[in-house]
């Protein structure tokens, strides 16, 4: 079993930035990926960027060169570096790991994009 646990949602003004961090209950050496979702009301959870455990990583293309997703095997935690926000990346942020090819979620947290 693995718990995550996230934190670093909130209010931000559009072209504002927030860091949205995924603490792990044990080490994520050994994850098969990580990554970041989100979804708004009535539409489908979506990828906003994942990393392999061999440092590859893919993005979303609404979020390419803005976004960036990265790890510290040393506090067991990745985190989500999101720049230059936009209305459009209002929703409720997921993240989420793979390990041993088995899917674990954290609880979500609200980022609001508005002025």
């Amino acid at each position: 079993q693995v718990q995550l646990v996230e934190s670093g949602g909130g209010l931000v003004q559009p072209g504002g930035s927030l860091r949205l961090s995924c603490a792990a209950s044990r080490s994520i050496f050994s994850f098969n990926a990580m990554g970041w979702y989100r979804q708004v009301p009535g539409k489908q959870r979506e990828l906003v960027a994942i990393i392999t455990s061999g440092g590859s990583t893919n993005y979303a293309d609404s979020v390419k060169g803005r976004f960036t997703i990265s790890t510290d095997n040393a506090k067991n935690t990745f985190f989500l570096q999101m720049n230059g926000l936009k209305p459009e990346d209002t929703a409720v942020y997921y993240c989420n790991a793979v390990v041993n090819w088995r899917n674990y979620w954290g609880q979500g947290t609200q980022v609001t994009v508005s002025s």
